[in-house]
């Protein structure tokens, strides 16, 4: 028998690239999806076929149940999330429902239906916030400084609490940031390799962006997907730090993407004061140590590589003749 995976967040970056590693394994694959009025499978087009799709929503606690038992998982990976940052300011109750009160709804789902299962919870280290100790750690205290960052944390620690209270293998990955071609258009990594893009095919004039000296540990998603993975075949649960250990700014990010294409990024880009959030994060470096020893998970794709990486991508979907990007 295949073991039985169920994805929340199986349409987003991470969930298209866990669930392409996890049916290369030979598991069975199901996908949890949200009614909506416009499906968005483009990124897992390429596997469509290959997964069963689940109707249920996060904010719908019978229909998790309901999922669980028509899945009945052996590993369960909540990626599903409200996860754009400047997004959790303005609508941040709807954060705290999908962020926060959706991973107590499925792991009392899980509870209820499939106990002997292995869960994963998409952690992120946004919850580090202001940080209080360079490298950030597994024991580094929490100091989140968004709506997303405060209803990650609690997810965070309600994994910890249904973990140690009904003795369920549930760990949790913090993850720091990671990128991909797949990454959506909004975040700031895709906004300036597809703004390089543009400006190189003579599509656009101008990249307005905000706060270029905040710093970011960058990895790559294809990567981070393996050590969630990894986390899930330990002898026993645990909650790990995923990151390079390297940090950079964003400054840095858009030198290397506008060098890729030979422009002069000072030529291009305008700082926008609106582009600011109303509470910075300016530094996070992860330190991950513990996944290196105990999961021997080790990222494969460097800083340069993945932004020249995206820069490639945008390029080609910006010269197909009816170019779609992934959003």
């Amino acid at each position: 028998m295949a073991t039985r995976a169920l994805i929340t967040g199986i349409t987003g970056q991470d969930g298209s690239y866990l669930a392409e590693y996890l049916l290369n394994q030979g598991y069975e694959v199901f996908g949890m999806v949200r009614r909506s009025s416009s499906e968005n499978f483009g990124r897992i087009t390429q596997i469509q076929d290959q997964v069963t799709f689940i109707q249920a929503d996060l904010l719908d606690q019978a229909s998790l149940v309901q999922a669980m038992r028509e899945s009945r998982p052996d590993e369960i990976y909540n990626l599903a999330a409200q996860s754009f940052v400047p997004t959790s300011w303005r609508q941040p109750v709807l954060t705290g429902e999908f962020t926060a009160l959706g991973v107590n709804r499925m792991l009392d789902a899980m509870r209820q239906v499939a106990p002997e299962a292995r869960f994963y919870q998409a952690s992120s280290s946004e919850m580090f916030g202001k940080v209080q100790e360079v490298p950030q750690r597994e024991s580094t205290p929490f100091y989140p400084r968004s709506p997303y960052g405060v209803a990650k944390l609690y997810g965070h620690w309600i994994t910890i609490n249904y973990r140690e209270s009904y003795d369920l293998f549930a760990c949790s990955g913090i993850l720091f940031n990671h990128e991909s071609p797949r990454r959506g258009l909004e975040f700031v990594t895709h906004k300036i390799t597809y703004g390089v893009a543009k400006i190189k095919l003579g599509l656009a004039h101008e990249l307005r962006l905000g706060n270029l000296d905040a710093r970011r540990d960058w990895g790559y998603a294809g990567d981070y997907v393996q050590a969630m993975w990894l986390m899930l075949q330990q002898d026993g649960p645990d909650d790990y730090v995923v990151a390079t250990g390297q940090t950079w700014s964003v400054r840095q990010f858009v030198e290397e993407a506008f060098g890729h294409v030979d422009l002069d990024w000072q030529k291009y880009v305008v700082q926008d004061p609106k582009l600011y959030r109303p509470a910075a994060v300016d530094l996070l470096v992860g330190d991950p140590s513990k996944a290196h020893e105990k999961l021997g998970w080790e990222p494969s794709v460097d800083f340069q590589t993945l932004v020249r990486m995206m820069v490639d991508a945008d390029l080609e979907a910006l010269s197909q003749p009816h170019h779609a990007a992934v959003r």
